[in-house]
């Protein structure tokens, strides 16, 4: 917002006003400036300084807490294009349609489904292996061994990990992109999951539920 920061000021003239008001008061008024318990405006006055003074400090906490902006990232990595070759075209075609989809309206930059252990798709941006500027490959047996990939399907539910960096299993998802930011989890019936990668943190929104293509496709 343009005037952000000038809400978030807000409290702090607001405060200040109300402080000079009190002080004013007492000028004009003829009150002694030191307070007196005894007297029922100094008491007014002082709970009137304590409100101002509140107002002032609820300002400068505003001022000091900004969210952090959050910025598309690009992917370090290779681009690739894996399918298995005994899908048939019929599937093949849909499967790319659901990529296309994904990436076209979301900030999905890899997509990843493994079914029966085995992987159908890799597409997208994936981890260099090494410096030899190919894609690390898939280990579906490997995938799921893991924790992330058991703990998508005992619950059967969507996973959606919002900020990669900070889940310590990222270290399982060795074949998406170092710098993946976000990454959704889609368990494909009893059978598999769809791994969506994405370039922004918290990118994916709850109306992206495009993922369902894909359990559709397999699951039916």
């Amino acid at each position: 917002m343009s005037n952000d920061d000038a809400v978030r000021s807000l409290p702090i003239y607001v405060g200040g006003a109300s402080l000079l008001a009190v002080l004013f008061n007492r000028t004009v008024s003829g009150i002694a400036p030191v307070a007196d318990a005894s007297s029922s405006q100094s008491r007014a006055d002082l709970l009137a300084i304590s409100l101002a003074v509140t107002s002032i400090l609820t300002g400068l906490v505003w001022l000091s807490i900004r969210p952090k902006s959050i910025t598309v990232v690009n992917p370090k990595g290779v681009e690739c294009q894996m399918i298995c070759s005994y899908l048939p075209d019929s599937v093949v075609s849909e499967l790319l349609w659901a990529w296309e989809s994904l990436s076209a309206v979301t900030c999905c930059r890899s997509l990843v489904v493994v079914y029966d252990g085995i992987y159908l798709l890799q597409i997208g941006m994936a981890a260099e292996s090494g410096n030899s500027g190919e894609a690390v490959i898939v280990d579906a047996s490997k995938l799921k061994q893991g924790s992330v990939y058991l703990g998508v399907m005992r619950s059967k539910a969507q996973r959606y990990l919002a900020n990669l960096l900070l889940y310590p299993g990222r270290s399982e998802l060795p074949f998406l992109p170092s710098n993946t930011q976000a990454v959704i989890l889609q368990p494909l019936g009893d059978k598999g999951i769809a791994i969506i990668g994405g370039d922004t943190i918290r990118g994916f929104t709850t109306s992206d539920q495009l993922l369902s293509i894909v359990y559709r496709l397999l699951d039916g």
